[in-house]
Protein backbone atom coordinates (compact mmCIF):
# COMPACT_ATOMS: atom_id res chain seq x y z
CA UNK A 1 0.00 0.00 0.00
CA UNK A 2 1.73 3.33 -1.34
CA UNK A 3 -0.99 6.14 0.02
CA UNK A 4 -1.63 6.39 3.54
CA UNK A 5 -3.71 8.87 5.72
CA UNK A 6 -0.54 9.49 7.64
CA UNK A 7 3.18 8.81 7.07
CA UNK A 8 5.59 9.34 10.36
CA UNK A 9 9.52 9.77 9.93
CA UNK A 10 11.48 8.06 12.36
CA UNK A 11 10.77 5.55 14.61
CA UNK A 12 12.42 6.81 17.80
CA UNK A 13 10.81 7.82 21.10
CA UNK A 14 8.31 10.67 18.89
CA UNK A 15 7.57 8.10 16.20
CA UNK A 16 6.68 5.50 18.70
CA UNK A 17 4.52 8.34 20.32
CA UNK A 18 2.96 9.51 17.44
CA UNK A 19 1.82 5.80 16.45
CA UNK A 20 0.41 4.98 19.69
CA UNK A 21 -1.85 8.07 19.87
CA UNK A 22 -2.69 7.91 15.96
CA UNK A 23 -3.99 4.38 16.81
CA UNK A 24 -5.82 5.44 20.08
CA UNK A 25 -7.13 8.61 19.44
CA UNK A 26 -7.62 8.55 15.50
CA UNK A 27 -8.19 5.12 14.93
CA UNK A 28 -9.70 5.15 11.71
CA UNK A 29 -6.41 6.79 9.91
CA UNK A 30 -4.13 4.31 7.94
CA UNK A 31 -0.64 5.38 8.70
CA UNK A 32 2.97 3.88 8.26
CA UNK A 33 5.91 4.90 10.29
CA UNK A 34 9.35 5.17 7.87
CA UNK A 35 12.69 4.39 9.51
CA UNK A 36 16.08 5.04 7.95
CA UNK A 37 17.87 2.85 10.34
CA UNK A 38 17.06 -1.11 10.15
CA UNK A 39 16.17 -0.36 14.25
CA UNK A 40 13.79 1.18 16.51
CA UNK A 41 15.16 3.71 18.79
CA UNK A 42 16.23 6.47 16.88
CA UNK A 43 19.12 8.37 19.04
CA UNK A 44 19.19 5.81 22.00
CA UNK A 45 19.86 2.83 19.11
CA UNK A 46 22.71 5.10 17.27
CA UNK A 47 24.60 6.40 20.34
CA UNK A 48 26.17 3.35 21.82
CA UNK A 49 29.17 5.18 24.04
CA UNK A 50 30.02 4.12 27.44
CA UNK A 51 27.89 4.61 30.28
CA UNK A 52 25.42 6.30 27.67
CA UNK A 53 21.98 7.43 30.04
CA UNK A 54 19.40 10.12 29.94
CA UNK A 55 20.02 13.44 30.81
CA UNK A 56 16.13 13.77 32.04
CA UNK A 57 14.39 11.78 34.47
CA UNK A 58 12.70 8.56 33.20
CA UNK A 59 9.22 10.20 34.83
CA UNK A 60 9.28 13.13 32.19
CA UNK A 61 11.27 11.11 29.56
CA UNK A 62 8.84 8.21 29.48
CA UNK A 63 5.80 8.09 27.74
CA UNK A 64 2.15 9.57 29.38
CA UNK A 65 0.50 6.79 28.40
CA UNK A 66 3.29 3.89 29.84
CA UNK A 67 4.74 3.96 32.66
CA UNK A 68 8.53 3.68 33.59
CA UNK A 69 9.16 0.74 35.71
CA UNK A 70 12.73 0.75 36.20
CA UNK A 71 14.46 1.62 39.56
CA UNK A 72 16.62 4.15 38.30
CA UNK A 73 15.33 7.41 37.96
CA UNK A 74 18.57 8.76 35.69
CA UNK A 75 18.49 5.54 33.46
CA UNK A 76 21.25 3.97 31.25
CA UNK A 77 20.83 4.12 27.33
CA UNK A 78 20.19 0.25 26.80
CA UNK A 79 17.29 0.35 29.73
CA UNK A 80 15.95 3.09 27.33
CA UNK A 81 15.72 1.47 24.27
CA UNK A 82 14.27 -1.51 25.81
CA UNK A 83 11.20 0.60 27.16
CA UNK A 84 10.89 2.09 23.91
CA UNK A 85 11.35 -0.90 22.31
CA UNK A 86 8.88 -2.71 24.50
CA UNK A 87 6.03 0.42 24.09
CA UNK A 88 5.75 -0.27 20.21
CA UNK A 89 5.94 -4.15 20.47
CA UNK A 90 2.98 -3.97 23.10
CA UNK A 91 0.91 -2.07 21.31
CA UNK A 92 2.03 -3.23 17.91
CA UNK A 93 3.47 -0.08 16.60
CA UNK A 94 6.37 -2.23 15.27
CA UNK A 95 3.96 -3.81 12.81
CA UNK A 96 3.71 -0.18 11.54
CA UNK A 97 7.76 0.54 10.72
CA UNK A 98 9.08 0.40 7.17
CA UNK A 99 12.81 0.00 8.22
CA UNK A 100 15.64 1.03 5.87
CA UNK A 101 13.51 3.88 4.37
CA UNK A 102 15.57 6.95 4.22
CA UNK A 103 13.04 9.51 3.08
CA UNK A 104 14.27 11.79 0.31
CA UNK A 105 11.89 14.30 -0.54
CA UNK A 106 8.43 15.38 0.14
CA UNK A 107 6.33 17.27 -2.73
CA UNK A 108 2.83 18.64 -2.06
CA UNK A 109 0.47 19.48 -4.38
CA UNK A 110 -2.63 21.53 -3.54
CA UNK A 111 -4.63 20.12 -6.50
CA UNK A 112 -4.08 16.52 -5.01
CA UNK A 113 -4.24 18.11 -1.05
CA UNK A 114 -1.77 15.29 -0.34
CA UNK A 115 2.27 15.00 -0.27
CA UNK A 116 4.70 13.01 -2.15
CA UNK A 117 7.25 11.46 -0.41
CA UNK A 118 10.35 9.51 -2.10
CA UNK A 119 12.26 7.32 -0.32
CA UNK A 120 15.32 5.56 -0.52
CA UNK A 121 15.66 1.83 0.52
CA UNK A 122 18.91 1.14 1.61
CA UNK A 123 19.15 -2.45 1.09
CA UNK A 124 18.12 -2.13 -2.57
CA UNK A 125 19.07 0.56 -3.66
CA UNK A 126 15.71 1.76 -4.93
CA UNK A 127 13.46 4.51 -4.67
CA UNK A 128 10.10 4.45 -3.98
CA UNK A 129 7.22 7.05 -3.48
CA UNK A 130 4.15 6.71 -1.39
CA UNK A 131 1.67 9.28 -0.64
CA UNK A 132 0.08 10.70 2.06
CA UNK A 133 -2.51 13.45 3.43
CA UNK A 134 -0.76 14.35 6.69
CA UNK A 135 3.30 14.15 7.22
CA UNK A 136 4.62 13.85 10.49
CA UNK A 137 8.00 14.60 11.15
CA UNK A 138 9.41 12.44 14.33
CA UNK A 139 12.72 12.24 13.27
CA UNK A 140 14.72 14.64 15.39
CA UNK A 141 17.10 17.34 14.91
CA UNK A 142 20.56 15.45 14.97
CA UNK A 143 22.86 14.56 11.65
CA UNK A 144 23.01 11.26 12.02
CA UNK A 145 25.45 10.84 10.09
CA UNK A 146 28.25 12.34 12.06
CA UNK A 147 28.69 14.68 15.05
CA UNK A 148 31.02 18.00 15.25
CA UNK A 149 34.73 18.12 15.49
CA UNK A 150 36.64 21.26 15.53
CA UNK A 151 39.61 21.41 13.09
CA UNK A 152 42.38 20.69 16.23
CA UNK A 153 45.50 22.07 14.91
CA UNK A 154 48.39 18.99 14.51
CA UNK A 155 45.73 16.28 15.28
CA UNK A 156 46.79 13.94 11.95
CA UNK A 157 50.24 14.34 13.63
CA UNK A 158 48.66 12.30 16.87
CA UNK A 159 49.54 8.31 16.81
CA UNK A 160 47.00 7.60 18.87
CA UNK A 161 43.05 7.00 18.14
CA UNK A 162 40.77 9.69 17.57
CA UNK A 163 36.58 8.92 18.12
CA UNK A 164 33.75 11.44 18.46
CA UNK A 165 31.11 9.80 20.91
CA UNK A 166 28.72 9.10 18.07
CA UNK A 167 30.87 7.01 16.18
CA UNK A 168 31.32 4.53 19.04
CA UNK A 169 32.68 1.13 18.32
CA UNK A 170 33.04 -2.19 20.29
CA UNK A 171 36.27 -2.19 19.08
CA UNK A 172 37.50 0.55 20.64
CA UNK A 173 39.74 -0.45 23.89
CA UNK A 174 40.27 2.04 27.00
CA UNK A 175 41.48 -0.58 29.99
CA UNK A 176 44.94 0.71 31.33
CA UNK A 177 44.95 3.74 28.12
CA UNK A 178 45.08 7.24 29.04
CA UNK A 179 42.28 8.55 27.97
CA UNK A 180 41.45 12.58 27.14
CA UNK A 181 37.38 13.62 26.79
CA UNK A 182 37.29 17.17 25.10
CA UNK A 183 34.07 19.00 26.53
CA UNK A 184 32.39 19.84 29.05
CA UNK A 185 28.41 18.95 28.50
CA UNK A 186 26.68 16.12 28.72
CA UNK A 187 28.37 13.47 27.00
CA UNK A 188 31.50 14.60 28.57
CA UNK A 189 30.57 14.13 32.55
CA UNK A 190 28.29 10.98 31.39
CA UNK A 191 31.87 9.36 29.68
CA UNK A 192 34.55 9.99 32.21
CA UNK A 193 33.10 8.42 35.25
CA UNK A 194 32.89 5.57 33.27
CA UNK A 195 36.06 5.27 31.44
CA UNK A 196 37.34 6.06 34.79
CA UNK A 197 36.36 2.45 35.85
CA UNK A 198 39.36 0.77 33.83
CA UNK A 199 40.90 3.60 32.16
CA UNK A 200 44.33 4.23 33.79
CA UNK A 201 43.66 7.99 33.99
CA UNK A 202 40.85 9.94 32.27
CA UNK A 203 41.35 13.73 31.87
CA UNK A 204 38.42 15.54 31.68
CA UNK A 205 39.65 18.81 28.94
CA UNK A 206 37.47 22.01 28.62
CA UNK A 207 37.51 25.51 27.52
CA UNK A 208 35.18 26.61 29.51
CA UNK A 209 32.96 24.65 32.71
CA UNK A 210 29.44 24.32 32.78
CA UNK A 211 26.70 23.58 35.42
CA UNK A 212 26.54 20.68 37.19
CA UNK A 213 23.67 19.45 39.10
CA UNK A 214 23.71 16.00 41.13
CA UNK A 215 20.67 14.04 41.78
CA UNK A 216 19.68 10.68 43.21
CA UNK A 217 20.03 7.56 40.72
CA UNK A 218 17.04 6.49 42.12
CA UNK A 219 14.41 8.85 43.46
CA UNK A 220 13.37 8.11 46.68
CA UNK A 221 9.94 9.79 46.61
CA UNK A 222 9.34 7.69 43.43
CA UNK A 223 10.28 4.39 45.55
CA UNK A 224 7.86 5.64 48.83
CA UNK A 225 5.13 6.31 46.02
CA UNK A 226 5.41 3.05 44.70
CA UNK A 227 5.05 1.12 47.53
CA UNK A 228 1.84 3.16 48.67
CA UNK A 229 0.14 3.67 45.55
CA UNK A 230 -0.78 1.82 42.37
CA UNK A 231 1.76 1.81 39.87
CA UNK A 232 0.32 4.24 37.00
CA UNK A 233 -1.22 6.49 39.73
CA UNK A 234 2.44 6.45 41.54
CA UNK A 235 3.97 7.31 37.68
CA UNK A 236 1.44 10.06 37.35
CA UNK A 237 1.75 12.07 40.63
CA UNK A 238 6.14 11.47 40.21
CA UNK A 239 5.76 12.58 36.73
CA UNK A 240 4.05 16.08 37.57
CA UNK A 241 6.22 16.43 40.69
CA UNK A 242 9.25 16.78 38.22
CA UNK A 243 7.43 18.55 35.95
CA UNK A 244 7.33 21.33 38.31
CA UNK A 245 10.40 21.45 40.12
CA UNK A 246 12.17 21.43 36.33
CA UNK A 247 9.41 24.39 35.48
CA UNK A 248 10.64 26.11 38.89
CA UNK A 249 14.19 25.59 39.09
CA UNK A 250 14.17 27.03 35.18
CA UNK A 251 12.36 29.77 35.97
CA UNK A 252 14.25 30.69 38.83
CA UNK A 253 17.44 30.36 36.93
CA UNK A 254 16.14 32.97 34.28
CA UNK A 255 14.48 35.27 36.43
CA UNK A 256 17.26 35.64 39.05
CA UNK A 257 20.41 34.70 37.10
CA UNK A 258 22.88 36.00 39.51
CA UNK A 259 21.31 34.70 42.76
CA UNK A 260 20.73 30.97 40.99
CA UNK A 261 24.28 30.98 39.61
CA UNK A 262 25.37 31.26 43.44
CA UNK A 263 22.86 28.38 44.23
CA UNK A 264 24.12 26.23 41.48
CA UNK A 265 27.80 26.82 42.03
CA UNK A 266 27.04 26.30 45.69
CA UNK A 267 25.75 22.96 45.41
CA UNK A 268 28.49 21.54 43.84
CA UNK A 269 30.97 23.10 46.26
CA UNK A 270 29.76 21.38 48.73
CA UNK A 271 30.20 17.86 46.30
CA UNK A 272 33.12 18.77 45.60
CA UNK A 273 34.41 19.23 49.63
CA UNK A 274 32.65 15.78 50.27
CA UNK A 275 34.79 14.28 47.60
CA UNK A 276 38.26 16.40 48.73
CA UNK A 277 38.35 18.04 45.75
CA UNK A 278 39.75 21.43 45.30
CA UNK A 279 38.96 24.56 43.29
CA UNK A 280 35.49 24.88 41.81
CA UNK A 281 35.98 28.52 40.87
CA UNK A 282 38.18 27.01 37.62
CA UNK A 283 36.76 23.81 37.04
CA UNK A 284 33.20 24.34 38.30
CA UNK A 285 32.09 27.70 38.09
CA UNK A 286 30.51 28.79 34.21
CA UNK A 287 31.36 32.24 32.71
CA UNK A 288 27.58 32.36 31.41
CA UNK A 289 24.49 32.76 33.32
CA UNK A 290 22.38 29.18 34.14
CA UNK A 291 20.33 28.00 31.11
CA UNK A 292 22.06 30.52 28.83
CA UNK A 293 23.27 26.57 27.64
CA UNK A 294 21.69 23.23 28.85
CA UNK A 295 22.38 22.18 32.88
CA UNK A 296 24.25 18.72 32.93
CA UNK A 297 22.65 16.01 35.42
CA UNK A 298 24.74 14.09 36.90
CA UNK A 299 23.48 10.67 38.54
CA UNK A 300 24.83 10.54 42.46
CA UNK A 301 27.55 12.57 42.16
CA UNK A 302 29.42 10.13 39.91
CA UNK A 303 31.81 13.01 38.18
CA UNK A 304 32.83 13.57 41.31
CA UNK A 305 33.40 10.54 43.20
CA UNK A 306 35.65 9.84 40.07
CA UNK A 307 37.44 12.95 40.23
CA UNK A 308 37.99 11.80 43.94
CA UNK A 309 39.22 8.88 43.55
CA UNK A 310 42.03 10.54 41.35
CA UNK A 311 41.58 8.02 38.00
CA UNK A 312 39.47 11.13 36.46
CA UNK A 313 40.97 14.71 36.51
CA UNK A 314 39.29 18.46 35.43
CA UNK A 315 41.61 20.45 32.91
CA UNK A 316 40.32 23.53 32.27
CA UNK A 317 42.71 25.02 29.09
CA UNK A 318 42.09 25.69 25.54
CA UNK A 319 43.86 23.57 23.30
CA UNK A 320 47.22 24.87 21.08
CA UNK A 321 48.13 21.60 19.44
CA UNK A 322 47.90 17.71 19.07
CA UNK A 323 51.16 16.17 18.60
CA UNK A 324 52.73 12.77 18.48
CA UNK A 325 51.73 11.58 22.33
CA UNK A 326 48.90 14.03 22.97
CA UNK A 327 47.87 17.58 23.43
CA UNK A 328 49.53 20.91 23.93
CA UNK A 329 47.82 23.17 26.22
CA UNK A 330 47.93 26.87 25.63
CA UNK A 331 49.12 27.25 29.58
CA UNK A 332 52.37 25.47 28.03
CA UNK A 333 51.16 21.84 29.77
CA UNK A 334 50.96 18.65 27.64
CA UNK A 335 48.29 15.91 28.77
CA UNK A 336 49.76 12.45 26.92
CA UNK A 337 47.16 10.64 25.76
CA UNK A 338 46.52 7.22 23.82
CA UNK A 339 42.91 7.63 23.33
CA UNK A 340 41.14 11.21 22.60
CA UNK A 341 37.23 11.48 22.65
CA UNK A 342 35.73 14.60 20.92
CA UNK A 343 33.01 15.15 23.10
CA UNK A 344 32.81 18.44 21.28
CA UNK A 345 29.15 18.75 20.53
CA UNK A 346 26.86 17.62 17.63
CA UNK A 347 25.07 18.59 14.32
CA UNK A 348 21.68 19.68 13.66
CA UNK A 349 19.83 18.74 10.54
CA UNK A 350 16.14 19.51 10.37
CA UNK A 351 13.65 16.71 8.55
CA UNK A 352 16.32 14.19 8.35
CA UNK A 353 17.86 16.37 5.53
CA UNK A 354 15.07 15.93 3.14
CA UNK A 355 13.99 18.72 0.70
CA UNK A 356 10.74 20.03 0.31
CA UNK A 357 8.68 21.38 -1.90
CA UNK A 358 5.17 23.29 -1.90
CA UNK A 359 3.31 23.24 -5.56
CA UNK A 360 6.31 23.35 -7.52
CA UNK A 361 8.33 25.87 -5.46
CA UNK A 362 11.37 24.80 -3.06
CA UNK A 363 10.39 25.32 0.64
CA UNK A 364 13.95 25.62 3.08
CA UNK A 365 12.39 25.11 6.88
CA UNK A 366 14.81 28.39 7.71
CA UNK A 367 12.25 30.40 5.63
CA UNK A 368 9.87 29.20 7.97
CA UNK A 369 8.01 30.30 11.71
CA UNK A 370 7.36 27.78 14.22
CA UNK A 371 3.78 27.31 14.69
CA UNK A 372 3.07 26.11 18.19
CA UNK A 373 6.07 24.47 18.17
CA UNK A 374 4.43 22.22 16.41
CA UNK A 375 3.95 22.97 12.23
CA UNK A 376 5.78 25.80 9.85
CA UNK A 377 4.54 28.20 8.26
CA UNK A 378 3.41 27.99 4.82
CA UNK A 379 3.46 24.63 4.82
CA UNK A 380 0.75 22.38 4.92
CA UNK A 381 -0.64 19.65 6.29
CA UNK A 382 2.98 18.87 8.04
CA UNK A 383 3.73 18.27 11.75
CA UNK A 384 7.38 18.16 13.26
CA UNK A 385 7.68 16.85 17.13
CA UNK A 386 10.34 18.68 18.60
CA UNK A 387 11.50 18.47 22.26
CA UNK A 388 12.08 20.71 24.91
CA UNK A 389 15.61 22.64 25.86
CA UNK A 390 15.19 23.05 28.98
CA UNK A 391 13.20 19.57 29.95
CA UNK A 392 12.51 15.83 29.09
CA UNK A 393 12.04 15.44 25.02
CA UNK A 394 8.71 13.46 25.57
CA UNK A 395 6.95 16.04 27.86
CA UNK A 396 6.50 17.88 24.17
CA UNK A 397 6.90 15.12 21.99
CA UNK A 398 3.50 13.50 23.66
CA UNK A 399 1.85 16.86 23.12
CA UNK A 400 2.90 17.58 19.64
CA UNK A 401 1.21 13.68 19.01
CA UNK A 402 -2.00 14.87 20.97
CA UNK A 403 -2.36 17.85 19.17
CA UNK A 404 -2.01 16.49 15.70
CA UNK A 405 -4.87 14.11 16.33
CA UNK A 406 -6.69 16.91 17.48
CA UNK A 407 -6.07 18.75 14.23
CA UNK A 408 -7.14 15.90 12.38
CA UNK A 409 -10.53 14.99 13.98
CA UNK A 410 -11.32 18.92 13.54
CA UNK A 411 -10.37 18.73 9.58
CA UNK A 412 -12.83 15.43 9.23
CA UNK A 413 -15.24 17.11 11.52
CA UNK A 414 -15.70 20.11 9.06
CA UNK A 415 -14.65 18.73 5.98
CA UNK A 416 -11.40 20.20 5.58
CA UNK A 417 -8.40 18.33 3.44
CA UNK A 418 -5.84 21.37 4.05
CA UNK A 419 -4.24 23.21 7.21
CA UNK A 420 -1.56 25.38 6.24
CA UNK A 421 -0.09 28.05 9.73
CA UNK A 422 0.07 31.58 7.66
CA UNK A 423 2.04 34.80 9.54
CA UNK A 424 0.36 37.75 9.83
CA UNK A 425 2.50 41.02 9.29
CA UNK A 426 2.40 42.17 13.34
CA UNK A 427 4.67 39.10 13.96
CA UNK A 428 8.19 39.82 14.25
CA UNK A 429 10.74 36.75 13.47
CA UNK A 430 13.22 35.64 16.50
CA UNK A 431 15.72 32.91 17.01
CA UNK A 432 14.14 29.11 17.19
CA UNK A 433 16.31 28.59 20.43
CA UNK A 434 17.24 30.50 23.34
CA UNK A 435 20.65 28.68 23.83
CA UNK A 436 23.85 29.70 23.64
CA UNK A 437 25.19 26.26 23.02
CA UNK A 438 27.41 25.82 20.05
CA UNK A 439 25.60 23.14 18.62
CA UNK A 440 22.55 25.47 18.59
CA UNK A 441 24.46 29.28 17.32
CA UNK A 442 26.15 26.63 14.73
CA UNK A 443 22.83 25.84 13.32
CA UNK A 444 20.29 28.60 14.14
CA UNK A 445 20.56 30.23 10.69
CA UNK A 446 19.11 27.33 8.86
CA UNK A 447 16.62 26.90 11.71
CA UNK A 448 13.02 28.49 11.17
CA UNK A 449 12.18 30.70 13.48
CA UNK A 450 9.79 31.14 16.11
CA UNK A 451 7.71 34.69 16.26
CA UNK A 452 7.42 37.63 18.75
CA UNK A 453 3.66 36.47 20.12
CA UNK A 454 1.49 33.74 20.42
CA UNK A 455 0.91 31.07 18.47
CA UNK A 456 4.09 31.46 17.11
CA UNK A 457 6.05 31.97 20.14
CA UNK A 458 8.12 28.78 20.83
CA UNK A 459 6.90 28.26 24.94
CA UNK A 460 9.95 26.47 26.79
CA UNK A 461 6.72 25.71 29.62
CA UNK A 462 4.96 22.52 30.03
CA UNK A 463 2.26 23.92 31.43
CA UNK A 464 1.32 26.15 29.00
CA UNK A 465 1.95 24.23 26.40
CA UNK A 466 -0.21 21.68 27.58
CA UNK A 467 -3.13 24.26 27.69
CA UNK A 468 -2.40 25.48 24.24
CA UNK A 469 -1.65 22.09 22.82
CA UNK A 470 -4.07 19.82 25.20
CA UNK A 471 -6.72 21.51 25.73
CA UNK A 472 -7.18 24.90 23.83
CA UNK A 473 -8.91 26.21 20.46
CA UNK A 474 -7.12 23.49 17.82
CA UNK A 475 -8.69 26.39 15.27
CA UNK A 476 -7.00 29.95 15.39
CA UNK A 477 -6.64 33.33 12.92
CA UNK A 478 -2.92 31.78 12.41
CA UNK A 479 -4.31 28.42 10.38
CA UNK A 480 -6.08 28.20 7.12
CA UNK A 481 -8.30 25.70 6.68
CA UNK A 482 -8.95 24.71 2.55
CA UNK A 483 -12.25 21.89 2.34
CA UNK A 484 -10.89 21.52 -1.34
CA UNK A 485 -7.95 21.76 -3.39
CA UNK A 486 -6.29 24.64 -5.14
CA UNK A 487 -8.27 24.59 -8.12
CA UNK A 488 -11.45 25.05 -6.57
CA UNK A 489 -12.66 28.53 -4.78
CA UNK A 490 -13.66 26.73 -1.50
CA UNK A 491 -11.14 28.25 1.01
CA UNK A 492 -11.88 28.95 4.42
CA UNK A 493 -9.87 30.80 7.39
CA UNK A 494 -10.28 30.19 11.06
Amino acid sequence: MNHHDVLIVGAGLSGIAAGYHLQTKCPDKSYAILESRDAIGGTWDLFRYPGIRSDSDMYTLGYSFRPWTGAKAIADGPAILAYVRETAREHRIDEKIRFGHKVLSASWSSDAARWTVEVLKNQTGETERLTCGFLFMCSGYYDYAGGYTPDFPGIDRFRGRVVHPQQWTPDIDYANKRVVVIGSGATAVTLVPELAKSAAKVTMLQRSPTYILSAPGVDPIASFLRAKLPESRAYNVTRWKNVMLSAGLYGYCRAFPNHSKKFLVGRVTGRLKEAGIADADTHFTPRYAPWDERLCLVPDGDLFKAVSTGRAQMVTDQIDHFDETGIALKSGTHLDADLVVTATGLKLMLLGGMTLTVDGRALHPKDSLNYKGTMLSGVPNMAMALGYTNASWTLKADLVCEFVCRLLRHMDRHGYRTCTPRVGHDVEREPLMPLRSGYVQRALAEMPGQGSKAPWKLRQNYLLDMLALRYGDVSDSALEFSAAGAGTETRESS
